[in-house]
């Protein structure tokens, strides 16, 4: 009898709970956590980041690469619902994971990108395209003998492959990357 949208939450409001519950996850201040759904909001006016205008963020960092792979992987990790969409706490979630997140949980949450399909190992096949299209995002051409991304992902794999199934499992990963400044580098910049 009633309206059944009347349950729905508008998600251009920032609530005191989606504050509290950001700033118990986050290392943000309740400021900054304002200041970045202003933000977010001027940018994206129904409350939600579209794949197509994540992959248009992405490209203003990355002018003379190509975002739209990377963003396929990137885009998926942060989408945690599987809606389509980013909404503003995935947002904050994925910023401050990137950029203050400890070394574990960056880690962490590069493995889960480079997992796209969820089997909770990366085989070469599936790091050979993360690697291709972090090389199309910064613009690297070089992709011959040791630059050419499935030589890459064999080396990485053959490096941090612990159990020798030829596929790492988030420990191994992070492991190796931990261990390996140049694997870390590669597939974890700005750590």
């Amino acid at each position: 009898m009633g309206n059944k949208n009347s349950s729905k939450v508008d998600s251009t409001i920032l609530t005191p709970k989606a504050i509290q519950m950001l700033k118990a996850n986050t290392h943000f201040s309740e400021e900054q956590i304002r200041e970045w759904h202003a933000g977010f909001i001027r940018d994206c006016p129904t409350g939600h980041l579209t794949k197509d205008r994540f992959i248009s963020v992405y490209e203003q960092f990355y002018p003379g690469g190509k975002a739209k792979e990377f963003c396929k992987y990137a885009f998926a990790t942060f989408d945690r619902d599987n809606n389509g969409t980013i909404d503003f706490t995935e947002f904050m979630l994925a910023i401050a994971m990137t950029q203050s997140g400890d070394l574990d949980e960056r880690l962490a949450l590069a493995f889960d990108m480079y997992d796209y399909n969820n089997t909770g190992t990366i085989d070469t096949t599936e790091l050979t395209k993360v690697i291709s299209a972090m090389y199309d995002l910064t613009g690297e051409t070089n992709r011959k003998g040791d630059h050419d991304p499935k030589h890459r992902a064999e080396e990485i794999i053959r490096i941090c492959d612990v159990t020798g199934n030829k596929k790492l499992t988030k420990e191994e990963f992070i492991a190796g990357c931990k261990n390996d400044p140049i694997i870390r580098r590669l597939l974890v910049p700005n750590v």
